[in-house]
């Protein structure tokens, strides 16, 4: 888990920063500031989750974090970047608004992420033998 989610997030990372610069210096002139504005908001996102992916394979190496749910945290997060921002890059390069309403499962996949972490350090309670 450690490995996977620093690769994927540090490879999210990298995608946002890469996308951010290519939306800053080529897409200006060629999308409206409302389709730019969109999708330098899936940009944002997308690197917000790519660190919480990264603290996420932290936590992951920590004795006392649940792993199943740290894991599902994870897995959250990288369904969330695919749906939210991936929804806005679809949005904001295609015109297409109908791409726009997979952008709420995304988003519901960050909450629910966060919700996997914060109760992963609440660990499972054992059942008696």
């Amino acid at each position: 888990m450690f490995r996977t989610y620093i690769t994927i997030g540090g490879i999210l990372g990298m995608l946002s920063v890469a996308l951010g610069a290519f939306g800053a210096h080529t897409l200006e002139r060629f999308l409206s500031e409302q389709a730019l504005d969109t999708y330098h908001t899936g940009v944002e996102y997308q690197m917000i989750h790519a660190i919480a992916l990264v603290l996420t394979a932290v936590l992951s190496s920590h004795s006392a974090i649940d792993s199943h749910r740290i894991k599902w945290a994870g897995v959250l997060f990288t369904a969330g970047v695919v749906l939210f921002s991936g929804s806005l890059y679809a949005v904001s390069l295609t015109g297409i608004g109908s791409f726009g309403m997979i952008a709420p499962f995304g988003g519901f996949s960050f909450i629910l992420g966060w919700l996997m972490l914060v109760l992963s350090i609440w660990p499972a309670k054992k059942q008696r033998s």
